[in-house]
């Protein structure tokens, strides 16, 4: 391995290392989408392979996420959580059999709105108190 890549390696496990959970869900939210945006990219190229690499990774992440959810504690956030990415994984296994670009599109959308709240949920969490309103 060269020494540009072992540290680039080491700075992402410190990254995540470091991470609040939020950073974490956000991190998982970029992981699945960089993916998505490689699958589609090899979708256009015919290369099916690398595709069903890809749409294999989206898979795992959404995966990661499901089982993150407290369904005790999530309540009724958990359970539209659980079906946006039952939805998400399902359309992914869909597009991998079908070639379906769209469909890679429609994932796309869900999991980046998602993120944005995630994204948005951590930037108040990591606010000082009584600045928050302010914000607003």
């Amino acid at each position: 391995m060269s020494g540009a890549r072992f540290q680039i390696d080491q700075y992402k496990k410190s990254a995540v290392t470091s991470a609040s959970p939020l950073q974490l869900v956000v991190m998982l939210y970029d992981g699945a989408l960089k993916n998505l945006a490689s699958a589609q990219k090899a979708m256009s190229e015919k290369d099916t392979y690398a595709q069903n690499q890809h749409l294999q990774k989206a898979q795992k992440i959404i995966a990661e996420l499901i089982s993150c959810l407290d369904m005790n504690k999530g309540g009724e956030i958990a359970q539209h959580l659980l079906a946006l990415y039952s939805f998400c994984y399902n359309k992914l296994v869909e597009c991998n059999l079908n070639d379906d670009p769209e469909g890679i599109d429609q994932v796309t959308v869900v999991l980046s709105n998602l993120r944005s709240s995630w994204e948005e949920l951590e930037k108040m969490v990591r606010q000082p108190k009584g600045t928050q309103n302010e914000a607003a």
